[in-house]
């Protein structure tokens, strides 16, 4: 198999109607002749995606980072190819070869390697596996994100799971990961809190998808691509959670301020701060505007508890608790014991 990513469930689903045949992943863009790298898929791995493999003879693979220096195993980067298979370039168009088609630093003879812009790591075993386009990396709250590989955990996460999406939208004006959930036929969507727990135990809490979609296919363009334009928009009710109205005050106020920072008609008790649409930069005007109506935490304080009900349950009265000077404006003060071993230096 080439030319497109092998999923798990379909490795699976060719072991159970030829289980007799020997199937292999192959690897590579046309810009090194077709085919890359190989690797032989096993029944027992079942629905894991398998990887890409070793890199065939008279050929040389490398996971590089941006300064082009090699990233240690089991880290992303972005994945070059060097060797004989390597075409001259682009016809006519010489700026794009020279943008893609590079002086490989690990050669002495002066030799080129080719800029595939996907994403890559390498397993404990040696062997390669393809994460997904490096122009498909995004940044969330600050943090770059690759996509595919949440497409990869959702993979291994979900049971039945027979084909994901993740992209990322606007919604509420602010950037979302959205995941988007073919189920195999007998296999309905499972408990969604029961997905985010599994992702959780892979992935950091900024990489678990905001929003999950079911759909019945992907859809595809007339030339049998993905067309990302068709998939349905995420909306406020898409995954959300029963409301459950405040009881207290401090829980009153926490939801007023929820829904004003993210601009939400209404906040329940148990929405999560980052999945109706908050991030770190509205975090710290969370933090604000608590102080300014009564009420006492840390930004650290809403990534640990995320909701209106488990905040409530630890911040204090701004009248009850007695602060010193945040800092200095002018005069002189003790010099840190960093900045001493500067000046004694």
């Amino acid at each position: 198999t080439s030319g497109e990513a092998l999923s798990g469930n379909l490795q699976a689903k060719t072991f159970s109607v030829l289980p007799q045949a020997k199937l292999w992943n192959l690897y590579g863009p046309t810009e090194a002749a077709i085919d890359v790298s190989f690797w032989e898929c096993l029944p027992e791995d079942l629905t894991q995606p398998p990887p890409i493999g070793h890199p065939i003879w008279n050929t040389q693979l490398y996971i590089l980072d941006d300064g082009l220096s090699p990233v240690p195993l089991g880290v992303i980067g972005e994945l070059y190819i060097a060797g004989i298979g390597l075409a001259r370039g682009y016809l006519g168009r010489t700026g794009l070869t020279a943008e893609r088609f590079i002086a490989n630093p690990f050669s002495l003879n002066g030799e080129r390697m080719y800029r595939t812009g996907d994403l890559a790591r390498r397993r404990g075993d040696g062997a390669i596996q393809y994460l997904g386009r490096a122009d498909d990396q995004v940044k969330i709250r600050g943090f770059r994100i690759e996509l595919g590989e949440i497409e990869a955990a959702l993979l291994q996460a979900v049971q039945g799971l027979a084909q994901t999406v993740v992209i990322t939208r606007q919604v509420n004006n602010e950037q979302r990961i959205v995941a988007y959930l073919v189920m195999q036929a007998e296999n309905p969507v499972p408990d969604l809190q029961a997905i985010r727990i599994a992702l959780g135990r892979t992935l950091p809490e900024y990489m678990v998808p905001s929003y999950f979609i079911e759909i019945t296919s992907l859809p595809l363009t007339p030339n049998g691509k993905l067309d990302r334009r068709a998939l349905p928009e995420p909306t406020r009710d898409t995954n959300e959670k029963q409301y459950i109205a405040p009881t207290s005050h401090h829980e009153l106020t926490l939801c007023r301020l929820f829904a004003e920072l993210t601009g939400n008609d209404r906040v329940g008790i148990e929405d999560d701060f980052f999945v109706i649409g908050g991030d770190s930069i509205s975090a710290i005007r969370l933090v604000s505007r608590a102080r300014a109506s009564g009420i006492l935490f840390s930004v650290r304080d809403i990534f640990k508890y995320k909701s209106p009900q488990g905040l409530a349950t630890i911040c204090q009265d701004a009248d009850s608790v007695e602060e010193g000077p945040v800092w200095v404006e002018d005069g002189a003060f003790t010099a840190l014991p960093i900045y001493q071993h500067y000046l004694n230096k």
